[in-house]
């Protein structure tokens, strides 16, 4: 299919549909009984009960159910910095992907503009919502306001860093398998440094991870636009993000590009732009090489190439190419598996449970096959089975009584 053929088809769906979402009412509005038990008066005695123990609110409203889906429209997909409302299509898009996936109802909140009190504006929403999916916020500000939101309450995850860094984990975890390596072993060069290259690093060092529930890659070194991030480059000092990596990745101070970054490297993953992988590169690696390349729509090195160059595994962001590595296969467990444990927030030991979790949905991987389709159905319930038990055994959950 074309991409104009796309284009247009995209459009006139949305048109006949209005977008992709609807509210309905799930108890009945018929008779006069009827809204005095769902409104005034009969609503006064559970607002009342509320008030009295704010947790009854899980009961009693959708607040159980529901995530608010939270974007400036600052870095959206490969569009960049379009603004709230062009981003409102692919918000509308992750809600549906909720629902259908998880069986949660989810909500777009586009906010027109992220100024300093913008974690704050968040947090006041905090009462309706069971959890806060933020999306396409560009770096760095997309980690200030994780961070500052990380105690309002209810779990927060930033999915383009986690989402991502989740299903990364469990492909690399099944083409290990598959190359016969050792995944505490590898040696990884990260082409990308901002929220899922900051992420991905994050959990494949276990950058402030719980030491005995992590295993770090042996070596990993990160590269952005001016090629490896070390100690010793200029200007490292304005961007504690990327001065957090060099201390914590490149064990041996490496400098450099991004052909530099691969040489001798067993697995490499791309989440920047088009092209800036070639075949010289990939062959420059160890032999049978692992390439995740996963921008999107255009990725760093296309599969024919990599495969020529001597790619044993290879993952893409798109649908058309096998192992697609697509965020749908993490945050929709991830978060019914946060709202059925009522957690108060989303661990690091939930992330990594996840990961394993979607790993062992490929008991058998391949180079062809390292991760589920994302059309199965019964990825969701898996991960959210995991994320749950280690939301409670993590103490951010809550076990009803007796």
């Amino acid at each position: 299919m074309n991409s104009d053929d796309l284009d247009a088809r995209a459009l006139a769906l949305h048109e006949a549909h209005r977008g992709k979402l609807e509210v309905r009412a799930t108890v009945p509005l018929e008779t006069t009984d009827d809204l005095s038990l769902a409104y005034t008066p009969g609503v006064a005695a559970v607002c009342r009960a509320i008030a009295r123990d704010p947790a009854l609110a899980y009961r009693y409203t959708i607040k159980a159910n529901t995530v608010a889906i939270v974007t400036d429209g600052s870095a959206v997909l490969g569009l960049g910095n379009i603004g709230a409302t062009a981003a409102l299509p692919v918000m509308e898009g992750k809600a549906a992907l909720f629902k259908e996936f998880a069986g949660i109802d989810a909500f777009p909140l586009c906010y027109a503009s992220n100024g300093a009190d913008f974690a704050d504006q968040v947090r006041n929403i905090t009462p309706a919502f069971g959890g806060i999916n933020l999306e396409d916020i560009a770096a760095p500000r997309c980690f200030e306001i994780e961070e500052a939101l990380l105690d309002c309450g209810i779990p927060v995850m930033h999915d383009d860093q986690h989402g991502t860094a989740i299903v990364v984990l469990a492909a690399l975890l099944n083409a290990c398998r598959v190359t016969g390596r050792r995944y505490e072993e590898l040696s990884i060069a990260i082409i990308g440094a901002g929220a899922a290259g900051y992420a991905c690093a994050r959990l494949l060092r276990c950058i402030g991870y719980d030491e005995s529930a992590c295993r770090p890659v042996r070596d990993l070194v990160v590269c952005d636009t001016r090629g490896i991030i070390h100690h010793g480059r200029p200007g490292l000092y304005e961007n504690k993000y990327k001065f957090i990596l060099a201390g914590e990745t490149n064990r041996r101070q490496r400098t450099g590009s991004i052909a530099d970054a691969l040489a001798g490297a067993d697995a490499v993953i791309g989440v920047s732009g088009p092209g800036v992988i070639t075949g010289e590169m990939v062959r420059s690696m160890n032999p049978d090489p692992i390439v995740f390349a996963l921008a999107n729509p255009t990725p760093e090195i296309w599969p024919d190439e990599a495969r020529s160059a001597g790619a044993a595994v290879i993952a893409t962001g798109r649908s058309d190419f096998p192992n697609q590595c697509n965020n749908v296969l993490a945050f929709p467990g991830v978060f019914r598996g946060a709202l059925d444990a009522r957690a108060t927030r989303i661990t690091d030991g939930m992330k990594l449970a996840a990961a394993h979790a979607l790993a062992a949905c490929v008991p058998e991987p391949t180079a062809d096959r390292i991760l589920p389709s994302p059309l199965d159905r019964t990825i969701a319930p898996a991960v959210a089975a995991a994320v749950r038990e280690a939301a409670l055994e993590g103490g951010v959950g809550w076990r009803p009584g007796p």
